[in-house]
């Protein structure tokens, strides 16, 4: 059975709109899967000529209505938007309907009435406008599904990175990383891709420094004290884990096939890897939400300077339908 994917329209002055129906032209998008939108049905209609798109738009209120053939964009339409919405401007209507798209996404999901959700860009400055006061969706998402330990996982054609820590200076993330998280991180990483349908995966965790300490030679014995238990737990489990490694040759080793996932200790250690091997087909993706909700996204933002304008690439959008489809929960 095909998986459901919920793609949420972002913010639609951006190239949100024009990415997911350009997407929606690529034939085997519908082999995969059945890709069902969630925004405004106006402004699918408005994207078309410019991308010179034939495709019909089919309007339903509830996935059971769609059609799922080639040829048709099933949109749930919640006709926030006016049509005449200029492109590339920071709208407060914009960022409030971006955020109304994910809710009824997280409501459909929570109700497993779709399977993965698949994010087009929002912009932070218009849904601060429109009255949601959050950094990003990861943020959205863990807030709607009351969901405190959760993670990034970045994905590439050959590569998977989930992290201990994300978006905080070297010194402090370094001081938050904890046995407790490794193993948690640990444990989404392998109930994640398991739940996909992996069999026993592979995990790989990066040392925190060169050499992964090299048995004391280097750091302070972080490795040891920060690292190793939560690991020891984790495979006293069952669970397929190896390390820690030292970060510059298990990039390559992952790269080639050795593990499924890699556990990367801090933001720069699991992102450049990722930027590197495929920037263009990038896909962040948030783990670990309540429910067993899967949401991947494009790595870029709404790159409102280009909006319209039939210039946006679909790829990575693209790669974050394929990695929706990957990642849904084997039903």
């Amino acid at each position: 059975m095909k998986p459901i994917i919920g793609i949420t329209m972002g913010d639609a002055a951006g190239i949100g709109p024009e990415i997911i129906v350009k997407s929606l032209n690529h034939k085997e998008m519908y082999q995969n899967c059945n890709p069902l939108v969630i925004g405004d049905a106006k402004i699918l209609e408005k994207v078309k000529p410019i991308v010179q798109s034939t495709l019909n738009i089919n309007i339903i209120q509830d996935p059971s209505e769609a059609k799922y053939e080639y040829g048709t964009i099933d949109v749930i339409d919640l006709d926030l938007l006016p049509v005449d919405l200029p492109f590339g401007e920071v709208s407060a209507a914009a960022g409030d309907a971006a955020f109304q798209y994910l809710a009824r996404a997280i409501d459909l999901a929570k109700e497993q009435k779709i399977d993965s959700i698949c994010t087009a860009p929002l912009n932070k400055e218009a849904l601060h406008k429109g009255g949601h006061i959050y950094p990003g969706h990861t943020e959205i998402l863990a807030d709607l599904t009351d969901t405190e330990d959760f993670s990034m996982m970045l994905t590439t054609p050959n590569l998977k990175v989930i992290h201990l820590t994300t978006h905080m200076g070297l010194i402090e993330a370094i001081e938050s990383i904890n046995p407790e998280r490794t193993y948690k991180v640990v444990k989404l990483a392998h109930d994640t891709l398991a739940k996909a349908g992996f069999s026993n995966p592979k995990i790989a965790v990066c040392g925190i420094n060169p050499h992964a300490g090299e048995n004391g030679l280097f750091g302070n014995g972080e490795e040891e004290e920060k690292l190793m238990p939560g690991i020891e737990q984790a495979k006293s489990e069952g669970i397929d884990v190896t390390g820690p490694l030292p970060a510059d040759t298990l990039f390559f080793r992952a790269g080639r096939g050795d593990f499924d996932v890699v556990v990367a200790c801090y933001h720069d250690q699991g992102h450049a890897p990722v930027k590197v091997m495929g920037i263009e087909e990038g896909v962040n993706i948030t783990v670990g939400l309540k429910g067993g909700i899967i949401r991947t996204s494009v790595d870029h933002g709404t790159a409102f300077d280009i909006a319209g304008k039939n210039i946006a690439d679909d790829k990575s959008m693209l790669a974050a339908i394929k990695s929706a489809i990957e990642l849904a929960p084997r039903r």
